[in-house]
């Protein structure tokens, strides 16, 4: 008989602990794959929520392995943030087992195909401000923020206006990028992107690739040839050598680098750093 009241009382103060964590627990747990959705998880939650991103400053998204830690955080999130379609198989891999909501950001998004044969699709859709601004929106609901959501959106479109004002009278339309990450983008404000590589930007570009990139730029008069953060610009320096043409940073925003961090940029910084780039590049008024 003792020894049945020591199992009950064991099994209430179970019971009772359980339920003090789930009081405790009141912040959500979000886990992000990368950069944009991480930010637009902590802009939309607003202290409510305690966000996790799996890509750490200065690491390029598309190839990230998880470990075991982070898998572990993937299984135990209320919500994971993510991109579908072959943007980090790692974490499309990890998300299937998931036992928290797990939200595919592409769904529902009409996806560009790239220029080139690549059977993938183009995932660069936070590129677009109206296009993000539909993410933020789903973010807004999943959390239960839908105010601060529209907030965040609100913001997003006043930073589309600030493209379409500023892109709106250009010598050039052409912009050559070292990887085609800038569809949605050019696609939105009439800019025609002339990619050195396909969507994923570890992808080398075969000699072929190379030679009709160079005849590209020569045709168009383009005066730029953009690189990115996160990878090397070797074969953007390439082209350049080869026509005559200036480097220059085109951002894909899909992560911070350390310096960037540091120095607390965010989306809105760099998306205009970015518009200052393009400006420049298209000898825009």
């Amino acid at each position: 008989m003792p020894q049945l009241r020591l199992i009950a009382a064991l099994a209430i103060l179970a019971l009772s602990g359980c339920g003090g964590s789930s009081d405790a627990g009141s912040t959500r747990h979000v886990v992000a794959s990368f950069y944009p959705l991480e930010f637009a998880a902590k802009e939309v939650g607003d202290g409510s929520v305690s966000v996790t991103n799996l890509t750490p400053p200065g690491a390029e998204p598309h190839d990230i392995e998880l470990t075991a830690r982070d898998v572990a955080r993937i299984q135990d999130a209320d919500v994971v943030l993510y991109l579908d379609a072959g943007f980090q198989p790692a974490v499309e891999d990890a998300v299937r087992g998931a036992h928290g909501t797990a939200l595919d950001l592409l769904q529902g998004i009409r996806l560009r195909r790239p220029p080139d044969k690549e059977t993938r699709a183009d995932p660069h859709v936070w590129l677009d401000p109206v296009l993000y601004a539909g993410v933020v929106r789903r973010i807004g609901r999943t959390l239960g923020a839908p105010e601060r959501a529209s907030a965040l959106s609100t913001r997003l479109l006043g930073l589309d206006r600030e493209y379409r004002r500023g892109l709106s009278n250009c010598q050039r339309r052409e912009i050559v990028t070292s990887h085609a990450a800038f569809g949605y983008l050019a696609a939105r404000y009439g800019l025609e992107q002339v990619p050195i590589a396909g969507v994923s930007p570890e992808a080398e570009p075969t000699p072929r690739k190379l030679e009709a990139a160079v005849r590209r730029v020569r045709e168009s008069g383009a005066t730029t040839i953009f690189f990115e953060t996160l990878v090397s610009p070797r074969v953007a320096e390439t082209v350049a050598r080869e026509t005559g043409a200036r480097t220059a940073v085109l951002d894909p925003i899909e992560g911070l680098t350390k310096d960037e961090a540091s120095r607390g940029d965010n989306y809105f910084t760099i998306m205009r750093r970015n518009l200052a780039a393009l400006r420049s590049a298209l000898g825009c008024r």
